[in-house]
Parts: structure tokens; sequence; C-alpha cells
């Protein structure tokens, strides 16, 4: 009994110790606290391959083309909106089915809007996966995929249909306007957004 008081009055002592901290500094006031946080967050937020600087002479990955160029701005805008920065310039390889600004304009009206928004970040995210098939994709691999009816398995879990047509090559039923090899994979080019079935 007389060694179970000591051994928990030295538990006792032992919290009591390590509890509070020794120092004299002031504690920050909630302002500097809100600050402090805020900046730390920024900087998890621009963490990771996203964020690494472009080396001269290498090959773009798929975020650095579709950021070049105008015509991708509301992918951009959608992809940092989701947090999926990292995803798209992983080593990969990755096909990127990349929607075209007019694309995302044939959305009904407000659609875009309201995806972009804080709260929608998971659907939009699982939207934006849909465009993405963890595999290098390249037309001729594309053109023989429809040649024996295979479908291409997208990053969202869903499974899109490859057709090879007269006009050119179909995935998820809109057309590949133009392919671009990146440093860690494919883009294609489509003017459809490939909404998955929920």
């Amino acid at each position: 009994m007389k060694q179970a008081m000591l051994l928990l009055m030295g538990v006792v002592f032992l919290f009591y110790s390590c509890g509070e901290p020794t120092s004299t500094a002031e504690k920050p006031t909630s302002k500097q606290s809100t600050q402090a946080q805020s900046s730390t967050e920024d900087n998890q937020t621009k963490k990771g391959q996203a964020y690494v600087p472009a080396v001269e002479g290498e090959q773009a990955n798929a975020l650095q083309v579709a950021m070049s160029l105008p015509d991708f701005s509301t992918l951009v805008a959608a992809i940092k909106a989701a947090e999926v920065e990292n995803a798209v310039v992983n080593a990969g390889p990755l096909t990127i089915f990349a929607p075209l600004n007019s694309a995302f304009d044939k959305l009904p009206k407000g659609t875009v809007e309201t995806l972009l928004k804080p709260e929608n970040k998971g659907k939009l995210a699982f939207i934006l996966t849909n465009h993405v098939a963890p595999a290098n994709y390249p037309t001729k691999q594309l053109k023989k995929d429809a040649k024996k009816g295979r479908k291409l398995f997208m990053a969202s879990g869903k499974y899109l249909t490859v057709e090879n047509k007269p006009d050119g090559i179909y995935v998820g039923g809109t057309k590949i306007l133009k392919s671009v090899k990146v440093s860690n994979g494919w883009i294609h080019v489509i003017d459809e957004v490939l909404v998955p079935a929920e």
C-alpha cells in the first residue's frame, strides 16, 4: 500500500512539473496566434512537388503546361481549389484529359462557381480525378484499347469508354482535340467536362 502511494505521488509530481512551461516569455495574443496559424497553413498548402521550381531545360509537367496556357485557366483554378496540385505533378505516368475553359462554360450556369467553394472541395476533387488515368495513354495506345473494347480506369474509381471514330479518338463520349507529351505522361485536350456518375 505504501509503495502504491509513493508511486501515485511520483506520477502526480511528474505531471505537474511537466505540465506547465517554465519559460517567462509572454504568450501570443489571439491575433498573433491566428496570424501565425494562417502563415503556417499557407506554408503547408505550398508544399510538395507542385511547388518545386521548374528546372530550365527540363520538360514541363502537366500542371506547368496547363498553367502556361490561358485556355486552361478554369481547370487550373479548379485544381488549386480542390488542392490536388501535387497529384497532378507526381512522377506518373499519368494521362490527363484536360477540359478547355469552353468545356466548363458548357456546364449549367453557376456550376463552376459553386464547385469552387471550399465546402465543395471533395466533390470538385472527385470530378477532377475523373479526368486522370494513372497510366500512360498516348494516342496509339488509346486506339489499341478502343479496338479491343477496353475501358480506361480513372483515378476517381470510374471507367471511361474509348472509341476510335472516323474523325478521331473519343474518351467518355468526348473527342480528343490535341495531345501533348509532358514529363509525367500525357495531356489530351477535350471540350467537355467528364462529370462522373455518383
